[in-house]
């Protein structure tokens, strides 16, 4: 690809091609945002590393227009069983296999680079949006009115650069962008070796099952992971006395694995000692640069909320960027990206913690989230979703911070479908809005288009609910007065062209 000269301009500069930045490209595509993607690798990483994202996740994909093209590539996951060191349940998390209401399944089992893949190819669809690979990103120069990018064409040797208005760290843990905002760390203390073993079977195995496996055994905890295909794969705790490369010798790994399989089983894929963290990111933002993703959170992988957090990351923040770069808002509209996105990501990290205690201590019921272990009465463990922290949603209001339902439509299509990537007014009917004559412009579902709403209206003592592009409700109305606050709550030109 030939490049341009150096005064090359974008809205948004996205370091990193990973499943946050290619979902944050797409989001930002949709909404017609002039983005460069700048990766440093050729290709898609070819092992996998995620292998888990839930219903929230799938509904961001639904609204880029590539769930159907995901479907194809993932399988449902029945939930997660916890067994001591004699094979005894001593936790439950199955996991409902009845769509929620996001208007999916809660958990999906995937092999990271099919993931990429498509939502990579999807990128295609934007003219307005930029995929480089093979580029090294090596400085940051921000002043009023936008930031240099300064970066090397890798295949070339060719240093160049452009300038954004807007540059997002999607570059993982050891990101270039958060070293450039001047970010520290905040250490929530969770630090482990864990040997991640991944492989491809080759012959049934039934027996070893749907559900995800943790065994809690305080000898040496283990997890086990049915992938799609017949992709399988254990984690196993690193001890302290053993050496990292040492444990990821074949001939070790086989012996580690020796208690669930063999060599005429399994060929390995891959077998590699990673040290789980759990830390977040102080500051994600600093005037024209933000992070997202890895960059901004590291979490261990107990609840496989992982890459999930990084999904919810480019939801929140692509129309807020969308929108200052419209001059539909301020640039203090992005400073509600921190606040909202840190307390929940930080909730599902220390959840995910405990999961760890659970899994590595003797003391079963330290860790345990969701109550005491009783004799022959496994604990059920439910996850309830963090709301958002305080940032635009109106928190003396109902449901506030919360995720708003799908609703199907009348002739049984999805209601995202029709909506996009927008600002969203569920009411009854439209008879309270005729004195608002200026929310022509809004997208709005009454109980004409989805039998739903008006139920879910009147559970919660609504007359209506204003919901965010990223699908949470940002304020509702339990009577005119309340209405009058939520429509004057609405940005100018809020809506954003839909995926159709």
């Amino acid at each position: 690809m030939q490049h341009k000269s150096a005064s090359e301009e974008f809205d948004v500069v996205i370091v990193g091609r990973g499943p946050v930045g290619a979902t944050l490209a797409n989001l930002l595509g949709l909404c017609g945002v002039r983005t460069l993607v700048l990766e440093r690798e050729a290709r898609t990483y070819h092992l996998p590393r995620a292998v888990h994202f839930d219903d929230e996740c799938m509904r961001v994909f639904q609204t880029l227009g590539l769930a159907d093209a995901i479907l194809p590539h993932v399988i449902l996951s029945p939930g997660m069983l916890f067994l001591d060191a004699d094979g005894k349940l001593l936790l439950d998390w199955s996991r409902p296999q009845t769509l929620t209401p996001m208007g999916w399944n809660l958990s999906y089992r995937f092999h990271q680079p099919d993931l990429e893949d498509v939502l990579i190819a999807g990128l295609a669809r934007w003219p307005h949006v930029t995929l480089r690979n093979r580029c090294d990103v090596f400085a940051l120069d921000q002043d009023e009115t936008g930031v240099r990018v300064r970066y090397e064409d890798l295949s070339s040797g060719r240093l160049s650069e452009v300038r954004a208005r807007y540059v997002i760290g999607c570059d993982g843990a050891r990101s270039l962008v958060r070293r450039f905002i001047g970010s520290g760390m905040d250490d929530l203390g969770f630090h482990e070796r864990w040997l991640v073993i991944d492989v491809l079977l080759k012959r049934a195995r039934d027996d070893l099952g749907d559900y995800s496996l943790q065994h809690c055994d305080p000898r040496r905890p283990a997890t086990y992971v049915r992938g799609t295909g017949t992709r399988r794969r254990w984690e196993i705790t690193v001890l302290p006395d053993e050496d990292s490369n040492d444990v990821a010798q074949p001939a070790r790994v086989w012996e580690l694995l020796s208690r669930w399989l063999t060599p005429e089983d399994a060929e390995l894929e891959r077998a590699a000692v990673y040290t789980f963290h759990s830390a977040i990111a102080e500051q994600w933002r600093s005037g024209r640069l933000l992070l997202a993703g890895d960059s901004a959170h590291q979490t261990p992988p107990f609840l496989g909320q992982g890459m999930c957090a990084g999904i919810r990351d480019a939801a929140n923040l692509a129309w807020k960027l969308a929108a200052v770069v419209r001059d539909d808002a301020s640039a203090d509209l992005l400073d509600t990206y921190q606040s909202e996105r840190q307390p929940h990501v930080r909730e599902f990290i220390e959840l995910a913690i405990r999961l760890g205690g659970v899994i590595n201590t003797k003391a079963i019921e330290a860790g345990l989230a969701a109550g005491q272990a009783r004799e022959n009465a496994p604990v059920k463990l439910e996850v309830k979703k963090p709301l958002l922290g305080p940032g635009l949603a109106l928190g003396d209001l109902p449901l506030a911070g919360h995720l708003a339902p799908q609703f199907v439509l009348k002739d049984g299509s999805r209601g995202d479908d029709r909506i996009g990537y927008s600002h969203l007014l569920l009411v009854e009917n439209t008879a309270a809005l005729l004195s608002h004559p200026a929310l022509s412009g809004l997208k709005i579902l009454t109980s004409n288009d989805a039998e739903g709403i008006g139920p879910w209206l009147r559970e919660h003592g609504l007359i209506a609910a204003l919901v965010r592009p990223d699908h949470y409700i940002r304020a509702t109305a339990r009577n005119d007065a309340e209405l009058d606050r939520l429509i004057a709550a609405i940005m100018p030109s809020t809506p954003v062209p839909s995926a159709a």
